[in-house]
C-alpha cells in the first residue's frame, strides 16, 4: 500500500501551515563565579559583531568599567556588567528551527 504525498508548495507553505525561520543572532557572556551566562540578541549579525566588539575592546582595555548592554528580542532587557568579572564572549546565530539543539560554546551539559 502506498502512502500518499503531500506536495510541497515553493511559497513556503505546506498543509497550509507557513513556515518561517526566525534567526536572532546571539552575543553570550561568560561571568566569573557564575555557571550561567547572560546573552543579548540582535536582529542582524552585523549588530551582533559591534556588540561582540565593544565587549572585546572593553575587556582590552584592562580598567574596570561598567558595560550596558540591551536586547532587541526581548523589549526591555538590559543588563550593565563589570568587565572585570567578564571572562568571555562569543555570538552565535539562533534560529527558531533548530530550538532544541545544543548551543555553542559556554552551555551547560546535564
Amino acid at each position: 500500500m502506498e502512502i500518499p504525498r503531500l506536495p510541497f508548495q515553493a511559497s513556503g507553505e505546506e498543509n497550509g501551515f507557513t513556515n518561517t525561520l526566525v534567526t536572532v543572532y546571539v552575543v553570550e557572556l561568560a561571568l566569573r563565579m557564575s555557571p550561567m551566562p547572560i546573552s543579548v540578541q540582535r536582529k542582524e549579525s552585523a549588530d551582533a559583531d559591534s556588540v561582540y566588539q565593544q565587549v572585546r575592546q572593553a575587556l582590552e582595555q584592562g580598567q574596570p568599567r561598567l558595560l550596558e548592554l540591551t536586547c532587541e528580542k526581548v523589549e526591555g532587557k538590559r543588563l550593565s556588567v563589570l568587565t572585570s568579572d567578564v571572562l568571555a564572549v562569543q555570538t552565535y546565530e539562533k534560529t527558531a528551527a533548530s530550538g532544541g539543539s545544543k548551543r555553542p560554546g559556554f552551555s551547560l551539559e546535564n
